[in-house]
């Protein structure tokens, strides 16, 4: 996507999250917004950034932009992962109806086996996540990361532990994978040492 054509969207998702929390004049936060994400993505940093196929560094920016703008309004840290996270309720709300769909078949632990496998490898490739550990086992998988390129983005504006908007998008995802699958993570690298996570099929777990 251009970067005008982006910075245009991204403009309206967050002029959506000063509708639904009452901010006061929304066309100057919005355009000081939009002006922060244009210099963004004209930044080195994005540069550097912009590299890894399996990461969508437009997409990570816009949501840092956002987190930044809302830090300056003077609100907590979940304060503002809970905004960021209502500004995308549509996609979020696909994203848990897709998932329930999965949740379904008889075969979810499969397939969520099969994305974590898939993803590993495209991550690997790609140098965008460290796995210290990824063990795959009958009914399970575990993993150990050390170094992730999205806490990496997150850190590199001092917001770290906003990170966690994107940490989070797995333990939704695996909680409407409650039939099949069981999903513990000990840690995440948002706050933590390192994101440790165990995946399990359920119907093979002894009770």
């Amino acid at each position: 996507m251009e970067i005008s054509k982006a910075v245009i969207k991204y403009g309206k998702i967050f002029r959506k999250i000063l509708v639904i929390g009452n901010f006061p004049d929304s066309d100057v936060k919005q355009k000081a917004y939009e002006k922060r994400l244009t210099e963004m993505y004209a930044s080195q940093k994005y540069a550097g950034h912009n590299i890894y196929p399996t990461t969508n560094a437009e997409h990570i920016y816009a949501i840092i932009a956002m987190c930044l703008e809302l830090k300056e309004f003077g609100l907590s840290d979940k304060e503002i992962i809970d905004a960021v996270n209502r500004g995308f309720s549509r996609r979020r709300n696909f994203f848990k109806r897709l998932i329930k769909c999965i949740d379904l078949l008889p075969n979810s632990y499969q397939i969520a086996k099969n994305w974590n496998i898939s993803d590993h490898d495209k991550r690997v490739r790609d140098g965008s996540i460290f796995y210290d550990q990824f063990d795959v086992s009958d009914g399970k998988i575990e993993y150990n990361i050390s170094k992730c390129m999205y806490v990496e983005m997150f850190e590199t504006y001092g917001i770290r532990p906003l990170c966690k908007i994107f940490c989070m998008t797995d333990t939704t995802a695996y909680s409407n994978l409650e039939k099949h699958v069981e999903f513990i993570r000990y840690s995440d690298l948002s706050d933590g040492d390192c994101c440790h996570d165990i995946i399990m099929d359920k119907r093979k777990i002894k009770r």
